[in-house]
Protein backbone atom coordinates (compact mmCIF):
# COMPACT_ATOMS: atom_id res chain seq x y z
CA UNK A 1 0.00 0.00 0.00
CA UNK A 2 2.75 2.27 0.90
CA UNK A 3 4.49 1.58 -2.14
CA UNK A 4 1.60 2.17 -4.22
CA UNK A 5 1.03 5.54 -2.84
CA UNK A 6 4.74 6.73 -3.25
CA UNK A 7 4.60 5.57 -6.92
CA UNK A 8 1.15 7.63 -7.44
CA UNK A 9 2.91 11.01 -5.20
CA UNK A 10 5.92 10.67 -7.79
CA UNK A 11 4.13 10.21 -10.61
CA UNK A 12 2.16 13.87 -10.01
CA UNK A 13 4.96 14.78 -8.98
CA UNK A 14 6.60 14.33 -12.40
CA UNK A 15 3.76 15.69 -13.63
CA UNK A 16 4.00 18.62 -12.07
CA UNK A 17 7.66 18.76 -11.96
CA UNK A 18 8.54 18.34 -15.77
CA UNK A 19 10.21 20.26 -17.34
CA UNK A 20 12.08 20.04 -21.09
CA UNK A 21 15.42 19.77 -22.34
CA UNK A 22 15.02 22.64 -25.53
CA UNK A 23 18.27 21.30 -27.00
CA UNK A 24 17.57 17.49 -26.60
CA UNK A 25 13.70 17.83 -26.36
CA UNK A 26 13.84 15.39 -23.46
CA UNK A 27 11.71 15.48 -20.47
CA UNK A 28 12.83 15.56 -17.15
CA UNK A 29 11.67 16.05 -13.26
CA UNK A 30 12.98 19.14 -12.14
CA UNK A 31 11.58 19.86 -8.85
CA UNK A 32 14.02 22.34 -7.59
CA UNK A 33 15.38 25.33 -8.38
CA UNK A 34 18.63 26.07 -10.25
CA UNK A 35 19.71 29.07 -8.27
CA UNK A 36 18.90 26.83 -4.83
CA UNK A 37 21.08 24.06 -6.15
CA UNK A 38 23.61 26.68 -7.63
CA UNK A 39 24.10 28.24 -3.94
CA UNK A 40 23.89 25.14 -2.45
CA UNK A 41 26.78 23.37 -5.11
CA UNK A 42 28.89 27.13 -4.36
CA UNK A 43 28.70 26.39 -0.60
CA UNK A 44 29.25 22.87 -0.97
CA UNK A 45 32.26 23.10 -3.23
CA UNK A 46 34.08 25.47 -0.65
CA UNK A 47 33.79 23.17 2.09
CA UNK A 48 35.12 20.27 -0.08
CA UNK A 49 38.10 22.23 -1.25
CA UNK A 50 38.88 23.40 2.19
CA UNK A 51 38.92 19.33 3.24
CA UNK A 52 41.13 18.53 0.27
CA UNK A 53 44.41 19.05 -1.02
CA UNK A 54 43.86 21.60 -3.79
CA UNK A 55 46.99 21.37 -6.43
CA UNK A 56 47.72 24.88 -6.97
CA UNK A 57 47.96 26.23 -10.73
CA UNK A 58 51.16 27.90 -10.54
CA UNK A 59 53.72 25.90 -11.50
CA UNK A 60 52.33 22.36 -11.78
CA UNK A 61 51.67 21.50 -14.79
CA UNK A 62 48.72 19.20 -14.48
CA UNK A 63 46.65 22.15 -12.30
CA UNK A 64 47.26 24.29 -15.16
CA UNK A 65 45.70 21.87 -17.72
CA UNK A 66 43.20 21.48 -15.50
CA UNK A 67 41.89 25.14 -15.24
CA UNK A 68 43.55 25.38 -19.14
CA UNK A 69 40.47 22.80 -20.27
CA UNK A 70 37.95 23.95 -18.17
CA UNK A 71 38.01 27.47 -18.97
CA UNK A 72 38.07 26.68 -22.71
CA UNK A 73 35.02 24.13 -22.02
CA UNK A 74 33.43 26.84 -20.32
CA UNK A 75 33.89 29.21 -23.31
CA UNK A 76 32.56 26.81 -25.70
CA UNK A 77 29.36 25.72 -23.91
CA UNK A 78 28.47 29.36 -22.82
CA UNK A 79 28.84 30.35 -26.62
CA UNK A 80 27.01 27.10 -27.64
CA UNK A 81 24.09 27.99 -25.80
CA UNK A 82 24.42 31.71 -26.21
CA UNK A 83 23.59 30.69 -30.09
CA UNK A 84 20.71 28.77 -29.32
CA UNK A 85 18.99 31.75 -27.75
CA UNK A 86 19.25 30.13 -24.11
CA UNK A 87 21.72 31.95 -22.75
CA UNK A 88 19.69 32.32 -19.32
CA UNK A 89 19.84 29.02 -19.10
CA UNK A 90 23.33 29.48 -17.49
CA UNK A 91 22.59 32.39 -15.15
CA UNK A 92 24.52 32.75 -12.50
CA UNK A 93 27.04 30.60 -13.71
CA UNK A 94 30.61 30.99 -12.09
CA UNK A 95 32.90 28.69 -13.36
CA UNK A 96 35.68 27.06 -11.29
CA UNK A 97 38.03 24.40 -11.88
CA UNK A 98 40.35 23.03 -9.45
CA UNK A 99 42.69 19.86 -9.17
CA UNK A 100 42.65 18.08 -5.97
CA UNK A 101 45.31 15.32 -5.13
CA UNK A 102 43.65 12.05 -4.68
CA UNK A 103 44.48 9.12 -6.00
CA UNK A 104 40.82 8.17 -7.00
CA UNK A 105 39.93 7.96 -10.91
CA UNK A 106 37.19 10.56 -10.64
CA UNK A 107 35.63 13.93 -11.60
CA UNK A 108 32.62 16.00 -11.62
CA UNK A 109 30.59 18.97 -12.11
CA UNK A 110 28.27 20.31 -9.68
CA UNK A 111 25.44 23.17 -10.44
CA UNK A 112 26.89 26.53 -11.04
CA UNK A 113 30.24 24.90 -13.20
CA UNK A 114 32.24 24.02 -9.92
CA UNK A 115 34.15 21.52 -11.30
CA UNK A 116 36.72 19.11 -9.31
CA UNK A 117 39.38 16.70 -11.48
CA UNK A 118 41.19 14.23 -8.91
CA UNK A 119 44.96 13.04 -9.95
CA UNK A 120 43.90 9.53 -10.27
CA UNK A 121 42.67 10.30 -13.37
CA UNK A 122 44.94 11.72 -15.10
CA UNK A 123 47.01 8.24 -15.63
CA UNK A 124 43.31 7.51 -17.35
CA UNK A 125 42.94 10.55 -19.46
CA UNK A 126 47.13 10.77 -20.56
CA UNK A 127 46.33 13.26 -22.85
CA UNK A 128 44.49 17.09 -22.73
CA UNK A 129 41.88 16.16 -25.17
CA UNK A 130 40.90 13.30 -23.29
CA UNK A 131 40.48 15.41 -19.94
CA UNK A 132 38.17 17.60 -22.29
CA UNK A 133 36.16 14.96 -22.93
CA UNK A 134 35.85 13.95 -18.99
CA UNK A 135 34.96 16.97 -18.34
CA UNK A 136 32.70 17.71 -21.41
CA UNK A 137 30.74 14.16 -20.05
CA UNK A 138 30.25 16.16 -16.68
CA UNK A 139 29.70 19.65 -17.68
CA UNK A 140 26.64 18.47 -19.81
CA UNK A 141 25.15 16.53 -16.76
CA UNK A 142 25.65 19.58 -14.84
CA UNK A 143 23.77 22.04 -17.72
CA UNK A 144 21.13 19.27 -18.51
CA UNK A 145 20.39 19.41 -14.54
CA UNK A 146 20.76 15.64 -14.08
CA UNK A 147 21.37 16.02 -10.97
CA UNK A 148 18.29 18.10 -10.11
CA UNK A 149 16.42 15.05 -11.48
CA UNK A 150 18.44 12.64 -9.65
CA UNK A 151 17.94 14.55 -6.41
CA UNK A 152 14.39 15.63 -6.96
CA UNK A 153 12.95 12.18 -7.04
CA UNK A 154 15.75 11.02 -3.82
CA UNK A 155 14.05 14.20 -1.49
CA UNK A 156 10.80 12.94 -2.88
CA UNK A 157 11.64 9.31 -2.01
CA UNK A 158 13.09 9.74 1.04
CA UNK A 159 9.94 12.05 2.45
CA UNK A 160 11.63 15.36 2.03
CA UNK A 161 9.46 16.88 0.14
CA UNK A 162 10.66 19.10 -2.88
CA UNK A 163 11.37 22.55 -0.90
CA UNK A 164 15.39 22.46 -0.85
CA UNK A 165 15.09 24.81 1.99
CA UNK A 166 13.17 23.71 3.98
CA UNK A 167 14.77 19.99 3.64
CA UNK A 168 17.99 21.83 4.85
CA UNK A 169 16.44 23.16 7.94
CA UNK A 170 14.57 19.75 9.01
CA UNK A 171 17.22 17.43 8.08
CA UNK A 172 20.37 19.08 6.89
CA UNK A 173 22.41 16.11 7.19
CA UNK A 174 20.64 14.08 5.03
CA UNK A 175 19.52 16.42 2.29
CA UNK A 176 23.39 17.30 1.99
CA UNK A 177 23.93 13.81 1.52
CA UNK A 178 21.68 13.33 -1.73
CA UNK A 179 23.24 16.54 -2.89
CA UNK A 180 26.65 14.86 -2.39
CA UNK A 181 25.38 11.75 -3.99
CA UNK A 182 23.49 13.03 -6.70
CA UNK A 183 26.51 15.12 -8.17
CA UNK A 184 28.71 12.26 -7.78
CA UNK A 185 30.98 13.74 -5.10
CA UNK A 186 32.90 11.41 -3.19
CA UNK A 187 33.21 7.54 -3.47
CA UNK A 188 31.56 6.75 0.00
CA UNK A 189 28.18 7.83 -0.19
CA UNK A 190 26.37 5.13 -2.19
CA UNK A 191 26.40 7.23 -5.45
CA UNK A 192 23.30 7.43 -7.01
CA UNK A 193 23.37 6.32 -10.77
CA UNK A 194 22.76 8.63 -13.85
CA UNK A 195 19.87 7.00 -15.89
CA UNK A 196 20.88 5.82 -19.12
CA UNK A 197 19.52 8.78 -21.31
CA UNK A 198 21.46 10.86 -19.15
CA UNK A 199 24.76 8.88 -20.00
CA UNK A 200 23.87 9.37 -23.59
CA UNK A 201 23.40 12.43 -23.42
CA UNK A 202 26.59 12.95 -21.32
CA UNK A 203 28.74 11.40 -23.94
CA UNK A 204 27.03 12.86 -27.02
CA UNK A 205 27.38 16.31 -26.04
CA UNK A 206 30.35 16.16 -24.31
CA UNK A 207 32.12 15.16 -27.49
CA UNK A 208 30.43 18.38 -28.97
CA UNK A 209 31.69 20.80 -25.77
CA UNK A 210 35.07 19.39 -26.69
CA UNK A 211 35.34 19.50 -29.73
CA UNK A 212 34.40 23.48 -30.13
CA UNK A 213 37.01 24.10 -26.93
CA UNK A 214 39.66 22.44 -29.96
CA UNK A 215 40.10 19.26 -28.59
CA UNK A 216 40.07 16.41 -30.73
CA UNK A 217 36.71 14.41 -30.34
CA UNK A 218 38.01 11.30 -31.30
CA UNK A 219 40.34 11.21 -28.07
CA UNK A 220 36.95 9.94 -26.96
CA UNK A 221 37.19 6.58 -28.02
CA UNK A 222 40.77 5.20 -26.94
CA UNK A 223 40.06 6.96 -23.57
CA UNK A 224 36.69 4.93 -23.09
CA UNK A 225 38.61 1.67 -24.35
CA UNK A 226 41.05 2.49 -21.18
CA UNK A 227 38.17 3.12 -18.68
CA UNK A 228 36.80 -0.48 -20.21
CA UNK A 229 40.30 -1.92 -19.33
CA UNK A 230 40.60 -0.85 -16.37
CA UNK A 231 37.32 -2.47 -15.38
CA UNK A 232 38.35 -5.30 -16.43
CA UNK A 233 41.30 -5.91 -14.52
CA UNK A 234 40.05 -4.71 -11.15
CA UNK A 235 37.64 -6.27 -9.30
CA UNK A 236 36.76 -2.51 -7.59
CA UNK A 237 36.41 -0.10 -11.01
CA UNK A 238 37.94 3.09 -11.02
CA UNK A 239 35.22 5.56 -8.73
CA UNK A 240 34.70 7.66 -11.99
CA UNK A 241 33.27 4.00 -13.67
CA UNK A 242 30.85 3.83 -10.04
CA UNK A 243 27.83 5.27 -12.55
CA UNK A 244 29.63 5.81 -15.69
CA UNK A 245 29.34 2.27 -17.27
CA UNK A 246 31.51 2.01 -20.14
CA UNK A 247 30.55 -1.22 -22.73
CA UNK A 248 30.56 -1.75 -26.55
CA UNK A 249 27.85 0.20 -26.90
CA UNK A 250 29.22 3.12 -25.37
CA UNK A 251 31.88 3.13 -27.63
CA UNK A 252 29.45 2.16 -30.65
CA UNK A 253 27.06 5.21 -29.90
CA UNK A 254 30.35 7.76 -29.28
CA UNK A 255 31.33 6.47 -33.07
CA UNK A 256 27.69 6.77 -34.38
CA UNK A 257 27.98 10.55 -33.19
CA UNK A 258 31.25 11.44 -34.25
CA UNK A 259 30.57 12.69 -37.36
CA UNK A 260 28.52 15.28 -35.63
CA UNK A 261 31.03 16.20 -33.33
CA UNK A 262 34.05 16.27 -36.20
CA UNK A 263 31.51 19.51 -37.41
CA UNK A 264 32.79 21.44 -34.69
CA UNK A 265 36.41 20.74 -34.48
CA UNK A 266 38.98 22.79 -35.94
CA UNK A 267 42.34 21.30 -35.45
CA UNK A 268 44.55 23.99 -34.44
CA UNK A 269 42.71 25.81 -31.79
CA UNK A 270 43.84 23.66 -28.55
CA UNK A 271 46.48 21.05 -28.03
CA UNK A 272 45.70 17.94 -28.07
Amino acid sequence: MVRKILTLFLAGAFVVGCSTNKITGRSQLHLLPESELQSMGAQQYQQFLSENKVVSPSGDRDAEMVRRVGQRLASAVTQYFASKGLQDQLQGYKWEYNLVADNQANAWCMPGGKIVVYTGLLPYTRNEAALAIVLGHEITHAVFQHGNARMSQQMVAQGLGSALSVALSSRPQQTQNIFLQAFGVGSTLGILKFSRNDESEADHYGLIWAALAGYNPQEAIPFWQRMAQAQANSQKPPAFLSDHPTDDQRIADIQKWMPEALKYYKPGTARR
